[in-house]
């Protein structure tokens, strides 16, 4: 069955500063949804806003239900940030038990992880933290995924697998995926928007960056 997940109306403002103004995003089962921007530009408000924990005006819509705090229902929307969500002392078991994901799988792809089970994630390399985060939100019992910079302090090798793991779980769910790479988000989505003065911009090659003024001229 094919759900869809709406975001607009959102309005962000800090202090006099207009963040967010003119947002929207579809998403359907089936769609990884590119999104672009400078630092500072919006893309973490945005998530945060869509998911709930940064109030703004909005509005976010699954299969006509209205979600304000979407993070009250995992299992309809599920969100990476960029920074370290699993507390630190939980073993590598305890967290794939309590996301409801099978650890061996996770194991035979990345097999720096075999037999560690038993390991807190506290003990782990950054990258090796953000890896296991950045893999059971995307496996999770979910019907969209909100992921800010998953591709940050992962090696090359780990995003290619990454990216075939949600290519696989596109069958189910629907992606919403910030980065600051074209060539990244290309690689990984179906549609790519560009976040400019608050605003939703349809990116369809990148002479539309170029246009936009996210990259320069040769």
């Amino acid at each position: 069955m094919k759900h869809t997940l709406e975001i607009s109306g959102m309005r962000l403002l800090f202090g006099e500063r207009l963040i967010l103004s003119d947002v929207y995003l579809r998403i359907e089962t089936g769609d990884a949804i590119g999104l672009l921007g400078r630092n500072g530009c919006g893309k973490t408000c945005l998530m945060r806003g869509a998911y709930g924990t940064l109030k703004c005006e909005k509005s976010v819509i699954i299969d006509d239900i209205s979600l304000y705090e979407a993070y009250k229902k995992p299992d309809l929307m599920q969100y990476l940030p960029q920074h370290h969500f699993i507390p630190k002392w939980l073993t590598l078991k305890r967290v794939f038990r309590d996301f409801g994901i099978d650890f061996i799988p996770f194991s035979e792809l990345f097999p720096v992880f075999q037999h560690r089970e038993n390991t807190k994630i506290g003990h782990l390399s950054g990258g090796m933290y953000r890896l296991v985060e950045l893999y059971v939100i995307i496996k999770s019992d979910t019907k969209f995924v909100l992921l800010d910079e998953p591709f940050t302090h992962i090696s090359p090798v780990q995003i290619e697998t990454i990216q075939s793991v949600i290519e696989e779980e596109r069958s189910r769910k629907g992606f919403l995926i910030t980065d600051h790479l074209f060539k990244r988000i290309q690689e990984s989505c179906n549609q790519t928007y560009l976040l400019l003065n608050g605003k939703t911009h349809t990116v369809e090659n990148e002479n539309d960056l170029k246009r936009l003024g996210y990259v320069s001229f040769e």
